[in-house]
């Protein structure tokens, strides 16, 4: 298998399930078209909306076959008519398409060129196909929807998780006083990529512990966001990646004065280029918890679905 050069090697899902749906395929390799390039995928990020898009099929839509992945990292084998920002050679990397089919979990992918940005010669493949969905999500949640603005204090629910972590080295990035909840092992991370103070969300009630928040960023869900206007100065953000948040409390709080936003992450040059921006000026890293090889992909998504990962779980697929 892999060696016809109009087929790559892929993960497939035939029908919604739990991990064991994910099999190793042989599948049409696909060919760029206007404005599109094709890339050679090197790594793959794993996601919890990998997850749901196994499991109940997310937003969709999806192709045939189904193949799952919207984080990639790897190199342009070739640029399709149109194309004069990038060369074939270039190392890139980026959110092909969501919540649409970006078929990450491949050898080749193929999607407009300006999904993706330059790799940063600072960070490996692995490290750059873990960053597209979370640090596109951390930066339009934070940067544009609640405005972070140096000197704040922002509250991050999941300060240690694959998007918290990256949320306080954001929000540190930009001057901010970092708050986070997470759990007492992983309190260590969270201190040491700059949170400022630290929430034992297992032993402490968050709402008794702050007050005074300028914005708060929940990546947990379960009733988080709507718990924290109680911790809100007045006229203060919140932004949630819940998307089964109750739009009656949303005005409610709105109402009120508040800020209250879902925010679902979308593909973005200009963002993409200020996360690897940062990254390049070694003030955003994401931590790798495992590499798992890309055959392996049920075993990533049954490990991710355990809550045992610290960080970002990869695929390594060349």
């Amino acid at each position: 298998m892999g060696q016809n050069p109009h087929t790559m090697r892929a993960i497939t899902a035939s029908t919604l399930g739990g991990p064991e749906v994910l099999r190793p395929a042989e599948v049409q390799r696909p060919e760029p078209s206007l404005t599109e390039i094709l890339v050679r995928v090197h790594a793959a990020g794993v996601n919890p909306a990998d997850y749901k898009a196994r499991s109940t099929g997310g937003f969709g839509p999806w192709g045939d076959p189904r193949i799952l992945g919207f984080d990639v990292s790897g190199t342009v084998e070739a640029v399709g008519p149109g194309v004069s920002i990038v060369r074939p050679g270039d190392e890139v990397f980026g959110m092909p398409d969501f919540p649409a089919q970006a078929g990450g979990y491949a050898q080749f992918v193929t999607a407009p060129a300006r999904r993706f940005v330059p790799k940063p010669s600072n960070l490996s493949h692995t490290e750059a196909a873990a960053l597209p969905l979370a640090g596109l999500t951390t930066w339009q949640c934070l940067m544009e929807t609640v405005r972070l603005q140096s000197g704040e204090r922002v509250l991050i629910h999941g300060a240690a998780g694959g998007v918290g972590h990256l949320a306080v080295q954001i929000a540190k990035a930009h001057g901010a006083y970092v708050i986070g909840t997470a759990s007492a092992d992983k309190h260590a991370l969270a201190r040491s990529l700059g949170a400022d103070e630290l929430i034992d969300y297992r032993t402490t009630d968050f709402t008794q512990a702050v007050a005074g928040i300028d914005a708060v960023f929940d990546t947990v869900g379960r009733g988080y966001a709507t718990r924290s206007l109680q911790v809100l100065r007045e006229g203060g953000r919140v932004v949630t990646l819940a998307a089964t948040q109750d739009p009656a409390e949303m005005a409610d709080a709105r109402a009120r004065g508040f800020s209250f936003d879902f925010n679902a992450v979308e593909p973005d040059r200009v963002g993409l280029g200020a996360v690897a921006a940062l990254a390049a000026e070694g003030r955003l890293r994401p931590v790798i918890d495992t590499v798992f090889p890309l055959d392996d992909a049920a075993k990533a998504h049954a490990y991710g679905e355990s809550g045992a990962a610290t960080g970002k779980i990869v695929l390594s697929v060349q």
